[in-house]
């Protein structure tokens, strides 16, 4: 095993022990009463259990009120299906699929519950996107419902996009002694060419095509069922899902509505009846999310180049299971991680491509081999991570797993540890006197990874846009420091709609950057940018003061972030701007989550409402359950900007 990869994995033991320790009491007193009890839905009594099987089949009343040895295991379906998601569209199929695999497994299988699934490609640059991030835990509480019936002894998650896989995730493991198992649907095929698109895009933003000609362009790239090619957060998801086990071997990038596809979907629907209490192969989700599967699913986000947004979500995720994981640990896994892939946007390829250059199966078995990831972990397929090398296939219509060997395909898309594409995992963790922020710099050229030039400050990124359209960013260096986009300020939206008119400014030799307390999406790309900068802006952090024209430092490589203006100064401003009131806040719905932006903890928490599982305290304030003081939120609350407890968890 690599020397650092394992003393960070021991770090985040050390540093979990109390929390983990407490969860592990906690699922495990509830796995035993499992095993000793039966089906969980035996225990019912009789009119509970009435209106659990009411609306059932005549054949699935017959197993679902069988008592004794004739009970059988009891499987929850939790869908995010919805036909205004082409990545999700595909799960209108899978309920009858796996419900007929779990029959003839030995189960029964319900749909427990659906959870909601917004398409941040549809709201970018909306009101809507202000929901998004809030969303994650919306799924976690949603997913929690569906399965606090009791009424179950394991569960298939169906997910794929952005925040639907980590709320998902989370709410599974507050069910952590029941097997859970993610049921992916796959990648559309390969469409326009991610190049083509982009090239579209910033035509556009310069008026050299017209509105016809942008959407046609994005119609031949999003074409179909199927998640959306390029790499951003809903396929680093599913590489997540696989290098942590919760898939089953090679599952993540086979296309909708394939045989395989469908072999693979009632393969995952038998090994849930397989992986319950009451079998020999019992595989509780806490007990398979472990320190070493976060570890895991950090290595793999950072040698595959994966999704910023994962900087949030791995550590609310990793919280759940009880485990306190760090922008410092990620930081410090990137210097000894290298960079294995190049897909869009961090290079020409999409997922099909990756997955034909050899895919999860070459990348797990590379990792491997180089003591990156840890092998010794549960997954839902079994013991030990080396299962994962191997792919599936079907032989005379039966699923067959294989190891695969020889290597990547194609190695301007997949490369070994010893030839990478750069010798760290791209994603750099900056921090100076304007706080903390994260940088992606798998996809910035190295001439940019520096930039020092004057601040241009805006409180909404509509004010950016409506700016570059005058020109008056034509002809300058800058860096853009766009505030009041954090958790607390209105939901910390992706600001991906600024990424083309940016990479006009880039490709016309200026010289500019981004500065933010908000995100840039999966899908961000070639401008040198540092988000997520905690604190943010709406909790007084320091870029609540940058002013016009003061001068930034950015040093991507170097990992610094500095506003060059002498200390005395600084200490004599006060915030300006403000995030919106509640008041202000309205439409779209928004006003429905007042209560999520006054209880959203720092993005270096992860940027949600719920704490570390087995950490929980009264005497916690904003985001409960991470180190932190008690403190109410600057939002209506009487308290003047700044006061909210900074909590960073360190």
């Amino acid at each position: 095993m690599n020397s650092v990869i394992q003393e960070i994995t021991d770090r985040i033991a050390e540093r979990s022990a109390a929390s983990r320790t407490a969860y592990l009491a906690r699922i495990r007193r509830d796995g035993e009463a499992a095993r000793a009890k039966g089906p969980a839905r035996a225990h019912l009594g009789c009119a509970n259990l009435a209106h659990g099987f009411a609306a059932a089949s005549d054949e699935d009343k017959l197993i679902l009120r069988g008592a004794g040895s004739a009970a059988k295991p009891g499987v929850a379906i939790v869908t995010s299906y919805n036909d205004m998601l082409s990545a999700h569209q595909p799960y209108e199929t899978y309920p009858p699929e796996l419900k007929a695999a779990v029959r003839r497994a030995g189960g029964v299988a319900q749909v427990a519950g659906g959870v909601p699934a917004m398409c941040d490609g549809i709201t970018q640059g909306r009101a809507g996107m202000e929901l998004s991030l809030y969303s994650r835990d919306v799924i976690a509480m949603a997913a929690a419902i569906a399965l606090s019936h009791d009424m179950f002894d394991s569960s298939l998650l169906l997910g794929v996009c952005d925040k639907i896989v980590p709320g998902l995730f989370i709410g599974a493991l507050h069910f952590g002694h029941l097997p859970a198992i993610f049921v992916p649907a796959g990648p559309m095929t390969s469409g326009l060419p991610n190049k083509v698109k982009a090239r579209t895009r910033q035509l556009f933003a310069e008026g050299k095509v017209g509105r016809a000609e942008l959407l046609d362009a994005e119609a031949k790239s999003y074409h179909s069922p199927g998640t959306c090619t390029f790499y951003g957060t809903a396929n680093s998801n599913q590489a997540l899902m696989e290098v942590m086990g919760l898939h089953l071997p090679g599952s993540t990038f086979v296309n909708p509505h394939t045989e395989l596809r469908h072999a693979l979907t009632e393969a995952a629907g038998r090994r849930a009846v397989e992986i319950t209490a009451h079998g020999p192969e019992y595989t509780p989700i806490g007990e398979l999310v472990d320190e070493k599967s976060i570890v895991n699913a950090c290595v793999a986000l950072l040698a595959t180049g994966g999704s910023t947004n994962h900087t949030l979500h791995l550590v609310a995720m990793a919280a759940a299971a009880g485990i306190v994981l760090t922008w410092d640990d990620l930081a410090c896994l990137s210097r000894v991680v290298p960079s294995l892939t190049k897909i869009y946007p961090n290079g020409q390829a999409d997922v099909n491509h990756f997955r034909d250059a050899g895919g999860m199966q070459v990348l797990i078995g590379d990792l491997l081999d180089e003591g990156l990831l840890h092998g010794d972990v549960l997954t839902v397929a079994g013991p030990g991570l080396d299962r994962y090398r191997e792919a599936p296939s079907l032989v005379d219509g039966e699923l067959v797993w294989e190891p695969v060997t020889g290597g990547s395909k194609d190695r301007d898309v997949l490369r070994p540890v010893a030839e990478p594409f750069s010798a760290d995992g791209g994603i750099h963790m900056v921090e100076g006197n304007l706080g903390r922020a994260v940088s992606k710099v798998s996809a910035v050229k190295a001439e940019h990874l520096v930039i020092e030039a004057p601040a241009k400050v805006f409180d909404d990124q509509l004010d950016l846009l409506r700016a570059f359209e005058a020109g008056e960013l034509d002809g300058q260096d800058f860096v853009a420091v766009i505030r009041y986009q954090g958790p607390s300020a209105n939901g910390m939206p992706e600001l991906h709609k600024l990424t083309p008119p940016m990479a006009v400014l880039l490709d016309r030799g200026q010289r500019v950057a981004i500065v933010t307390d908000g995100r840039m999406s999966g899908a961000s790309g070639k401008v040198p940018a540092a988000i997520h900068l905690s604190p943010e802006a709406a909790d007084g952090g320091p870029i609540a003061i940058v002013r016009e024209g003061d001068v930034i430092r950015l040093d991507s490589a170097a990992g610094t972030l500095e506003l060059l203006v002498p200390a005395e100064e600084l200490a004599r401003r006060t915030p300006e701007g403000r995030p919106l009131s509640d008041a202000e806040w309205v439409g779209t719905g928004r006003e429905l989550f007042a209560t999520f932006r006054r209880m959203a903890g720092h993005a270096e928490q992860g940027a949600g409402i719920f704490g570390v599982s087995g950490a929980e305290s009264p005497h916690h304030g904003p985001g409960l359950g991470f180190p932190a003081e008690a403190g109410a939120s600057h939002l209506e609350s009487g308290a003047p900007v700044g006061t909210r407890a900074a909590g960073l968890g360190r």
